[in-house]
């Protein structure tokens, strides 16, 4: 029999694990971002819900953990050259940022008959914020943007001053605010931060000059770090995310963003202790209080009020002073709108010492939820318009060698894909082998028959290639998951182009299938999807699709170099259709890329027009190639992923998803983003079409 609430330590986990695998998929599909799940669900599991967990010392334990990872992380995220380039416009918005909502949340706190500690406190939680949204401005290339700097670099500045009001307030709490208060904590506040901010980097650089590099040993190394920061915090009389957040800060230069390490970090904190801790918050949540107070509901929107306010005027000061135009203000407005890490850490502390009561529990997780919807929504508007404004330049091509993977299971389709990635392939990398993949989904212990056939399959890659004296260089992986096998043939052997076949199954809710759509979303290397229904030498015409925006992306004008490669080498016209942008701008492109095989280019108006006019107009020897985007990305629409489907059903299916690179410092968070609705894709201040 199972006791209500549950008491048993595995039940626990297992339901807490649930949650955590569940409530993000629920997110998704709804389309807010996956912090929000496991606080929902600790409202509805919680003592003030179903009751089916105790918010007891487990809950507390392992909550506690996740908030001094959500810090530390934050620490280590910190773009510390950012902040010193622009550091003069990013201590003015940070002081901005925080002193507005710090004013109107106190002022807040006093109408309604809170204590001067509490109001302060309340003043202080709005006034930090969590950069929620950065992902989004990664994944669409505007980083780098001064605008976007200035908002990361400002939160440097808001959450240590929040974190420094929420130590100040926690002692005077405790009765001890008094000159040997104040000459306590200026003094420990000053060794603490010494020993961490000076000591920690010089013990790191040494540790990580001379210890082995082991990643076990590494990622403990760091755990010390962190927690005894948080142990000296407290022994300096200050909350242990101060040190936490300082721990990140010392460790940032030594923890390499897209590094082992750091992604260790990140795993563990984001699959266990941070949604333990977002559990731990939304279970702090007594939603019949709304009901059985009409002042919450007061307090709730006078909160929210503040928040929207004071966090909106900050942007509209500094882009006066600066001179940055609405669309960046925008950005800046979705960046620093979300609340989340140190407003839940002194909600938390607020409430445990007595200052905050349930009401203004409730209004802040409310708040929360409204500017961790709100915050995303804004950069992924506004910042794929300001990534849109930003004047294009070709790029560079990398340095390193051109190598093409291609993922085999259909031995009939083998000669077709052999033979695209030969007419693709750079005539200056000739020396470059084609890396022909098979993967067995398998147990490693148990694939020597499947290797076996797959070999096989490999060995007729290997003879075709060579009647054409194209060098290849076989590869055979054993995975359970054939997407997670792909991904780690391009990591393991530095490819960056990959060329797969598409047989048009799929399932509901998918583009070209699971393996296929995991593969796209998990990489930013170059990726041809390819359907051809006829002998790929046959063809006469290749169809361009272009949509708006493609020629912001980073491997665009690479693309354009393979496709027109391609035409020639095939003594094909070329035919490109721009949907609903400048005609003159890509006939300028083309011009600067060789060889001129005969290309005609015409504007399209709507996604409609391409329906309606030309692909009842397809011949048999046409190939329409698909300048495609990974979904969330600059130049993505619903139709890139409409128009396939639709393909897939015409004689001959002969077409191509052209997938062109990433920038490779996108954030992964960021992948997909935030889904935006076709309606606001056709909204005329995004400069849409229908």
């Amino acid at each position: 029999m199972i006791n209500i609430p549950i008491d048993e330590p595995v039940i626990i986990f297992a339901l807490a694990m649930a949650i955590f695998f569940i409530t993000p998929l629920l997110m998704k599909k709804l389309r807010v971002p996956g912090i929000i799940g496991p606080i929902l669900a600790g409202v509805i599991i919680g003592p003030h819900g179903l009751h089916l967990l105790e918010r007891d010392q487990t809950i507390v334990l392992l909550g506690t953990i996740g908030l001094l990872f959500i810090i530390f992380i934050a620490g280590l995220e910190l773009d510390i050259d950012g902040f010193k380039k622009y550091r003069r416009r990013s201590i003015l918005f940070g002081s901005l940022s925080f002193s507005l909502p710090f004013i109107l949340g106190t002022i807040v706190g006093v109408m309604f008959g809170y204590s001067i500690t509490a109001s302060i406190l309340l003043g202080s939680i709005l006034g930090s914020h969590t950069l929620l949204a950065y992902p989004i401005a990664s994944r669409l290339g505007i980083s780098k943007n001064k605008a976007v700097t200035t908002a990361v670099g400002g939160t440097l500045l808001t959450d240590t001053l929040a974190l420094l009001v929420l130590a100040v307030v926690t002692g005077a709490a405790a009765g001890e605010l008094s000159l040997v208060f104040w000459l306590k904590m200026t003094i420990s506040l000053i060794v603490f931060v010494f020993l961490i901010l000076w000591g920690t980097p010089r013990l790191s650089r040494w540790f990580f000059r001379n210890a082995e590099n082991e990643g076990v040993t590494n990622f403990t190394y760091v755990m010390v770090i962190l927690f005894a920061s948080g142990f000296l915090a407290m022994v300096a009389g200050m909350h242990p995310i101060i040190g936490a957040f300082l721990a990140g800060l010392a460790l940032n230069r030594f923890v390499f963003d897209n590094g082992t390490l750091m992604n260790r970090i990140r795993f563990l904190g984001n699959a266990l202790f941070i949604p333990f801790f977002l559990l731990s918050v939304g279970m702090l949540m007594d939603l019949s209080v709304l009901f059985t107070n009409p002042k919450a509901w007061i307090i709730t929107s006078a909160i929210v009020l503040s928040v929207f306010i004071g966090k909106a005027a900050a942007p509209v000061i500094i882009s006066k002073v600066y001179k940055y135009s609405r669309t960046e203000r925008n950005v800046v407005v979705g960046l620093t709108i979300p609340q989340a890490a140190a407003t839940l850490a002194s909600t938390l502390v607020g409430f445990e010492v007595g200052l905050l009561d349930q009401a203004t529990v409730n209004a802040v997780i409310i708040m929360i939820l409204l500017t961790c919807i709100a915050g995303p929504y804004f950069v992924e508007k506004y910042g794929r318009k300001l990534a849109l404004q930003e004047e294009q330049q070709p790029t560079e091509k990398k340095e390193g060698p051109e190598r093409i993977l291609i993922p085999l299971a259909n031995p009939q389709t083998m000669e077709s894909l052999i033979d695209l990635a030969n007419l693709i392939k750079d005539p200056n990398s000739d020396e470059q082998p084609v890396y022909p993949l098979t993967v067995v989904q398998k147990d490693i212990r148990t694939a020597q028959d499947e290797v076996a056939n797959a070999e096989k399959m490999l060995g007729h890659a290997v003879m075709y290639a060579s009647g054409s004296e194209i060098p290849v260089r076989p590869i055979t992986r054993v995975d359970r998951n054939v997407s997670n096998g792909i991904i780690r043939a391009v990591a393991e052997e530095r490819i960056n182009t990959v060329v797969i076949e598409w047989n048009a199954e799929r399932k509901a809710n998918e583009l070209f299938g699971g393996i296929i759509d995991r593969f796209v979303d998990q990489t930013t290397q170059t990726v041809l999807v390819t359907k051809l229904g006829h002998p790929i030498h046959t063809t006469r015409r290749i169809i361009m699709i272009i949509p708006y925006g493609e020629d912001h992306k980073p491997g665009f004008f690479e693309a354009l170099e393979r496709i027109k490669m391609l035409t020639a080498r095939l003594s094909a016209s070329l035919l490109v259709l721009v949907i609903n942008d400048s005609v003159e701008t890509y006939e300028k492109y083309l011009k600067k890329i060789k060889p001129n095989p005969p290309t005609e280019i015409r504007k399209i108006d709507s996604w409609s027009s391409i329906r309606e006019n030309y692909e009842s107009l397809l011949q048999q020897d046409d190939i329409v190639v698909i300048m495609s985007a990974r979904k969330g990305t600059i130049a993505w629409h619903p139709e890139l992923e409409e128009l396939p489907k639709r393909l897939a059903k015409l004689k001959p299916e002969s077409f191509i998803v052209y997938y062109p690179a990433e920038e490779e410092e996108v954030d992964i968070r960021g992948s997909r983003g935030i889904e935006v609705p076709k309606e606001m894709l056709r909204k005329k201040d995004y400069e849409e079409y229908d």
